[in-house]
């Protein structure tokens, strides 16, 4: 496909969702102060055939996105920094260019897995690198797992993820990448109870067509649900090192949320070791 070429999109439900949160970092590249300069996320919506309106992200919304994605990589950067052989499942991974963007060295073995139908679009839009592959699957379809190295340290990242899960999918889902995987960390951002009770309020949600499911309320639910997981972090949105890079009217409406604890952890990003 030559450069030119525009890619048409057509998607509904969860995987439309990928649109919006690449879009928000797409805005973010042009900031003059971005949070997290996504270049790769910029030319990619150029290459998109789309109504980007469809979103509803606008240049106020987008850092509800880029805070919490560039926590993850922060988060993600330290455990690759003491695991440099390590293997890495971006579950859910939509359009992000994680493994671009932190270009790990090569004895890492990145995987990212989605939707074949999204797997595809990843495989026309993004570059072939050594060590990076697409696995055209459900993250829920036990079948996948085969392919994955089980004898390195892994690092497992569900970003935007598991609040589309059903808990009965989520929780089998990662029961089967811990004991597949054996060591490494998990990582994952979730919605307590009152997160998906509202999640009528949530404009990307609500014009996909898609549905929230999975509250998880505290790392207790998750400790006591999978087998082997040791807490290591759990975050309010509003407590990251990345949210202080939010334009003001952001953190003014964080400092108010977190008030209320229900309310400062609507969202919450969970770090786990097993």
């Amino acid at each position: 496909m030559s450069d030119g070429e525009k890619v048409h999109v057509d998607l509904i439900g969860a995987p439309q969702t990928m649109l919006a949160t690449l879009y928000a970092k797409a805005l973010d590249a042009d900031f003059p102060k971005p949070i997290l300069g996504d270049q790769y996320a910029k030319a990619i919506v150029e290459r998109i055939d789309y109504d980007w309106k469809k979103t509803t992200i606008t240049a106020h919304t987008a850092p509800a996105v880029t805070t919490r994605t560039a926590h993850f990589d922060n988060w993600a950067r330290q455990f690759l920094a003491s695991h440099p052989e390590a293997v890495v499942l971006h579950l859910g991974a939509g359009l992000d260019s994680r493994f671009f963007r932190l270009n790990p060295g090569p004895g890492v073995e990145w995987y990212d897995v989605d939707y074949p139908d999204v797997a595809t679009l990843r495989e026309r839009l993004y570059p072939r690198r050594e060590h990076y592959h697409v696995v055209s699957a459900s993250v829920t379809d036990p079948g996948w797992l085969a392919g994955i190295p089980d004898d390195r340290p892994a690092l497992i990242v569900g970003e935007g993820l598991t609040m589309y899960l059903t808990d009965a999918e989520g929780i089998a889902l990662l029961r089967r990448v811990v004991e597949h995987c054996a060591t490494g960390e998990l990582q994952f951002d979730a919605f307590n109870s009152l997160g998906i009770k509202s999640q009528w309020s949530n404009a990307v949600v609500r014009r996909s067509g898609s549905r929230l499911h999975w509250a998880i309320n505290g790392p207790d639910d998750i400790v006591a649900a999978v087998p082997g997981l040791q807490l290591v972090d759990r975050v309010s949105p509003f407590d990251s090192d990345t949210f202080a890079q939010a334009p003001g009217v952001y953190r003014v409406l964080g400092k108010v949320m977190s008030l209320v604890p229900s309310l400062r952890y609507m969202a919450q990003y969970h770090r786990y070791t097993f």
